[in-house]
């Protein structure tokens, strides 16, 4: 039986859940990964899929989520296995699972409901006045005020372009250097009112003038590209063959990068065109599922906002020796 929510801890709505199921297809007996727990909410779709029989490791940095999570599966009689991690240092956390690879694989990229809400306080959105903080696990060294005092104007210009997209980058930066030479940025609401008065007015737009900014400073304070980077490199020895990886990315840099990770893995040889016979000795390692993201219906965006930037890919491991030949970050 698993246990209620917490109360204190923001219910989330696992973004197209029903599509990752159909997918993965997960049977009694397996062993699942659910890389990102957050509320327990995909880990409980996960647990019943694979039941009876199966089991679930749920990791999470946040020590709030695996607080919640323990808390939530504490009745299921060791088959949820809830860790503190990156979901980045997964092939380091299958040794100490007794695991012997996973059979399915989830990872949910971005940020969870909980860290998003007011309950938190954690400066992830200006939705509502807090800190300036914007780290998942509170353990790491810096915050995102931290960052904003120390960084210069032109590495928060390249950050925010490269990171955020957003082609108000020279701006905002501009902006919060000069607002930080008469007083500290501490609080989610300043750094907002400093972006939406440095970006030129004009017609009205889909998305708060502060959301890419925000986003920009939250990938970089928590690597979260290179936590990605990390995860894909550990497929090959965390997938048993025939398993199935799902990733949801809410970011076309993450979605790039699972995408062609795909590609490439999906190839295996990587030899220029032109040479008559393969050198490199790459064999193909997965099959992709998806050659299209899938994305989420009208009805579920209406239903859960959240989901209206997602892109959910799925691929099957084969084994192979393709490796990891993406790589490169921006």
């Amino acid at each position: 039986m698993i246990g209620p929510c917490d109360h204190d801890y923001t219910p989330h709505d696992p973004v197209m859940m029903a599509e990752v199921l159909a997918l993965l297809e997960p049977r009694p007996g397996q062993v699942v990964l659910d890389a990102t727990a957050g509320s327990g909410a995909a880990t409980a779709a996960l647990l019943e899929a694979v039941s009876p029989g199966g089991r679930v490791v749920a990791l999470d940095r946040d020590p709030e989520a695996v607080a919640h999570c323990r808390a939530r599966f504490g009745h299921t009689a060791g088959r949820v296995l809830v860790i503190h991690a990156n979901f980045g240092a997964v092939g380091e956390v299958l040794h100490g699972t007794e695991a012997g690879g996973f059979d399915q694989a989830l990872f949910d990229l971005g940020v969870s409901a909980h860290q998003l809400s007011g309950r938190a306080n954690r400066g992830f959105a200006f939705s509502h006045d807090s800190p300036l903080d914007m780290r998942m696990d509170p353990r790491a060294p810096l915050s995102a005020r931290d960052l904003l005092a120390s960084l210069s104007e032109q590495e928060l210009s390249a950050l925010i372009r490269d990171l955020g997209e957003d082609r108000h980058h020279a701006r905002i930066a501009r902006a919060i250097c000069r607002a930080r030479q008469e007083h500290a940025i501490e609080t989610t609401a300043q750094l907002a009112r400093i972006i939406s008065d440095a970006v030129p007015s004009g017609p009205p737009q889909r998305i708060h003038p502060a959301t890419r900014t925000f986003m920009a400073l939250r990938m970089h304070l928590n690597n979260e590209l290179g936590e990605l980077s990390a995860a894909l490199e550990a497929l090959g020895r965390i997938m048993r063959p025939g398993g199935r990886v799902a990733f949801l990315a809410y970011h076309s840099l993450e979605d790039r990068m699972v995408k062609e990770y795909f590609r490439t893995a999906q190839r295996g040889c990587i030899c220029p065109p032109r040479v008559p016979a393969c050198g490199c000795g790459r064999s193909p390692s997965l099959r992709v599922l998806t050659p299209k993201p899938v994305r989420p219906t009208e009805a579920e965006v209406r239903r859960n906002p959240r989901a209206r930037s997602a892109r959910l890919r799925v691929a099957e491991w084969i084994g192979g020796t393709a490796g990891y030949a993406q790589g490169r970050q921006p």
